[in-house]
Order: C-alpha cells, then sequence, then structure tokens
C-alpha cells in the first residue's frame, strides 16, 4: 500500500504484533522488522505495535518509540497503528504525537489502566488524548483494564468526536447490534480471535489480531470468508483454528502465541511480559493444536 491508497488504516487484519526478544530480554529490532514485513507479505494489512502482545508496559520509554519506528520503516508508516495506553491521558497523548511523528494514521487506545475510572474520566480522557488530531480506535479490554466501555459510553465518546472505531474485546456477541442502534458511524474491530467469525457476521470492518503472528495466511483467508459471507469455507476454517483461536481469553495468550510461532519457524523469542508461564499441560495442548494446524497446510 502507498500513500494514495484509499484503503482506511484501521480495515482489514491488524496484527496486534508479539514482541520478538532476545535472551537477555532486550528488543531485536532487526527480528521484529523481519516480522512486520513477513506479515504483510502474507497478506495482513497491517500491524499494531506496542499492545499487550507486545508487552509494551515492560518497555523503556526509547525501546516503546523505536518498535513503532521499526513497523514503520519495515512495512511504510501507513500500514502501523501503534497501541498508545498509559496509567493517564497527558502520558498518552505523547504517545500519540510520538505516533503522529512517526508517520502512523490512526492509533488504538485503552481507557485510563492505573484505576477503575468512572463514565465522565474516561471521556474525558479521551477527549485529551484526541487533542493530539490522529483517529483513535478505542479498546475495549474490561478483562485487563477493569473500565468497561458498555455501547452507551462509546456511543458517547464517538459523539464527542473524539473516535472512529473500537477494538471489542469483551466477548459478548450482542454488542455489536446495540452499538449499531446507538452509534452507526462507529467501526466495530473484532478485538478477540475466539468470536471472529461472529462478529465479523455482525458487520465487523476489521480484526486486530493475535494467531497471525503465527498463522497469518490461514487466519486472513477465515477473516476474508468471514465478512464476505462466505460462511461455507469460514465455519471450516473457524472449527479447524479456534483450538488455537480461544486462547486469546487466556493470561498465557503470548507465551502460547509465540511457542507456536517457535513450532511453524517464526522466532518468537522469550517473554518479557508480567504474565505466567504456560503449564506442562497448557504447553502439550498448544503443540498438538499447532501441529494439527500444520498438518491441514494451515501454517
Amino acid at each position: 500500500m502507498n500513500s494514495t491508497d484509499s484503503r482506511t488504516p484501521w480495515h482489514g487484519v491488524l496484527v496486534a504484533t508479539a514482541l520478538p526478544l532476545r535472551e537477555d530480554l532486550s528488543v531485536d529490532y532487526d527480528a521484529y522488522a523481519a516480522h512486520c514485513a513477513w506479515l504483510v507479505a502474507e497478506g495482513c494489512d497491517g500491524v499494531v505495535p506496542n499492545g499487550s502482545l507486545g508487552e509494551y508496559q515492560t518497555l523503556t520509554p526509547e525501546e516503546r518509540s523505536r518498535v513503532v519506528r521499526t513497523a514503520a520503516e519495515a512495512i511504510g508508516a501507513d500500514r502501523v497503528v501503534p497501541g498508545v495506553a498509559a496509567y493517564g491521558a497527558a502520558e498518552a497523548r505523547r504517545w500519540t504525537e510520538d505516533a503522529a511523528e512517526a508517520g502512523c494514521p490512526a492509533v488504538l487506545l485503552l481507557p485510563p489502566n492505573a484505576y477503575r475510572a468512572d463514565a465522565s474520566v474516561v471521556r474525558a480522557h479521551y477527549a485529551e488524548v484526541a487533542k493530539a488530531g490522529v483517529p483513535i480506535v478505542a479498546y475495549n479490554n474490561p478483562y485487563d483494564t477493569k473500565v468497561d466501555l458498555v455501547p452507551e459510553l462509546l456511543a458517547d465518546i464517538y459523539h464527542d468526536g473524539h473516535i472512529v472505531a473500537v477494538k471489542e474485546f469483551s466477548g459478548d456477541v450482542r454488542r455489536p447490534y446495540q452499538l449499531a442502534e446507538l452509534a452507526p458511524g462507529l467501526d466495530l474491530l473484532i478485538g478477540a480471535d475466539d468470536v471472529l467469525l461472529e462478529l465479523a457476521i455482525a458487520g465487523a470492518k476489521g480484526w486486530v489480531a493475535g494467531y497471525p503472528n503465527a498463522l497469518p495466511s490461514s487466519t486472513v483467508r477465515l477473516y476474508r470468508a468471514a465478512v464476505a459471507g462466505d460462511l461455507e469455507n469460514a465455519r471450516a476454517l473457524y472449527r479447524q483454528l479456534h483450538p488455537l483461536l480461544r486462547w486469546d481469553s487466556r493470561t498465557e495468550f503470548v507465551q502460547a502465541i509465540k511457542l507456536s510461532m517457535d513450532i511453524v519457524g517464526r522466532y518468537g523469542g522469550p517473554c518479557r511480559a508480567p504474565r505466567g508461564p504456560l503449564t506442562p499441560e497448557q504447553e502439550k495442548a498448544v503443540r498438538a493444536a499447532t501441529e494439527r494446524a500444520v498438518e491441514l497446510g494451515l501454517a
């Protein structure tokens, strides 16, 4: 894609990129650049660096900024929608301005995540970050932030003029229909891998995706079939991939993806996030599901 492409930056398959780390837990920028380029070559539309799969909470400010620039240089800044989550609006706005300086066309923003903010604080948070002048995709993750961007609140923020889309991670497949009633112009993005088909049928415009890190071509085929209404092919792929996609609801998701990446020959590297490791039983389950995907030609 070039700068004249009319594709909306937050539409399509945007991979929430896992961040390759060296054994000393420093960022392997060369491996990350190669990974981003490979994802686009395999059919993904762009990447979302510095999300939870990128372990952004554990990066230094210098690392976090360089990760965005590494992705932008590897695939073009117009394909990069960075996560700009922070404890407060001032810091999130600074990360948004940093993304704009790198040429990124939009950002992904959680609500305040240091405390359980009420609706008025959440609206103020998005209003402050919107002052940076960059389109904002809201990220609703009530499990990790303890703040639920319910449809009524999202509609208020949208009508305030501060968001263009929402990555919906609640898992409630009824919400898209209420959102469509309350905020018809707000784009819905699939936020959890294991409800992809359900949200695609509900009218999603994109997918901020985890498992394409390991299985990009097959997961892109799944998404394209689902949004096109090709339910016969979409259901078949969904059933085959769901043993891996459902890890998105587990705290060990980063480790599961990186193990799958290693199994299919893509270097995932160690994990630096503050999450527990896979148990032997979990590792066995991920390995078996990934090897099955390889056998089926999905990797």
